[in-house]
């Protein structure tokens, strides 16, 4: 893929949903700290077999919805935002993005995802 389809910094409103979710797993003092960091730290990138290797959890399947939606857009040439990941206790947490991470997956399981890590 000679263009990227990733924006180079995550959208505001990815914040947010990260927080809602991250709340469903840490304190909510922990979780302040995180999104804090996500917001200031550089956008890094990562193979998508990687993230969803260490993150352990499941590719989901071709015909999910959200997933189609993203593939949709890929092939559409619409840019998404990167991925927020946060590491908590020998875990990765995808705090946001994890049907976009699946959606280029499908392109191809080596493509490079630009993300946030803390």
């Amino acid at each position: 893929m000679k263009k990227s389809i990733w924006l180079k910094d995550p959208e505001e409103h990815d914040y947010p949903a990260a927080q809602d979710y991250l709340e469903l797993l840490l304190d909510p003092a922990v979780v302040k700290k995180i999104v804090t960091q996500l917001k200031e730290t550089v956008t890094i990138q990562k193979k998508s077999k990687d993230i969803l290797r260490a993150s352990k959890l499941p590719l989901l399947p071709q015909e999910n919805i959200h997933v189609q939606e993203n593939l949709k857009k890929f092939k559409k040439l619409k840019k998404l935002s990167p991925i927020l990941l946060a590491r908590h206790q020998a875990t990765l947490i995808i705090a946001d993005g994890y049907h976009r991470l699946c959606a280029s997956y499908y392109l191809t399981e080596d493509l490079e995802v630009p993300c946030r890590l803390v």
